[in-house]
């Protein structure tokens, strides 16, 4: 029995070293095509990405002063890492809600409402659900969009984008750590096994007490 469990120990160490190496190569690989992909795009922070800048624009604006204001900064940087994809997002939603007077999608009708529209049909950010009180599209009849909430639709889906690079990137390195954690974990146990720990569990217990923690 105990030179099965022996010959368990080896595979189980050798199996957890295998996967240890390919959740690291993956995990870099990962890491590598986030950083390849977001230079493809040759994004670069505005001027105004940067903490100073943006407070003062954010007050220019008149938006509110519970706005979460970025504390990150990629004025003028090249966005190529996960954590820059995210800074940038941030700043682009501050964008979206000065462009809009600090309205969120929800708040904001659907429509471009005609002058004189009813209070009562208006939404809170303006614009309109009504098509009745609608502007009309001079070239298709339709009820024209509301150009504030389409900045704002543009923005979530850019945004978001950027946010998914930064999740990529930050599983990549979660996998490298479980990477290095399974290959530690099956070093672990081919030292044990070669060392006898499973033939005499005695031995086992004099390795640990000679190389654990407290020892001297």
């Amino acid at each position: 029995m105990r030179k099965g469990l022996e010959i368990g120990g080896v595979i189980a160490g050798v199996v957890l070293i295998a996967f240890g190496v390919v959740a690291i190569v993956m995990g870099a690989n990962g890491a590598s095509t986030v950083v390849d992909e977001l230079e493809k795009q040759n994004i670069v922070g505005s001027p105004d990405m940067s903490p100073e800048a943006i407070k003062a624009e954010a007050e220019e604006a008149g938006l509110s002063a519970d706005v979460d204001l970025p504390d990150c900064d990629v004025a003028e940087k090249q966005v190529d890492s996960g954590e820059r994809a995210r800074c940038f997002a941030s700043y682009m939603q501050i964008h979206a809600l000065e462009a809009t007077g600090g309205y969120a999608y929800a708040e904001m009708g659907r429509y471009e409402a005609k002058p004189n529209t009813p209070q009562s049909e208006l939404a809170e950010g303006g614009g309109t659900d009504s098509e009745e009180f609608a502007v009309k599209d001079p070239e298709t009849g339709l009820p024209a969009d509301n150009e504030a909430r389409e900045v704002w639709v543009t923005e979530t889906a850019l945004a978001t984008a950027l946010n998914a690079s930064y999740m990529a990137d930050r599983l990549s390195i979660f996998g490298i750590v479980v990477g290095i954690a399974l290959l530690l974990t099956g070093i672990g146990f081919l030292v044990l096994v070669a060392g006898g720990a499973v033939r005499d569990p005695k031995t086992a217990l004099r390795f640990l007490r000679r190389n654990g923690p407290n020892a001297s």
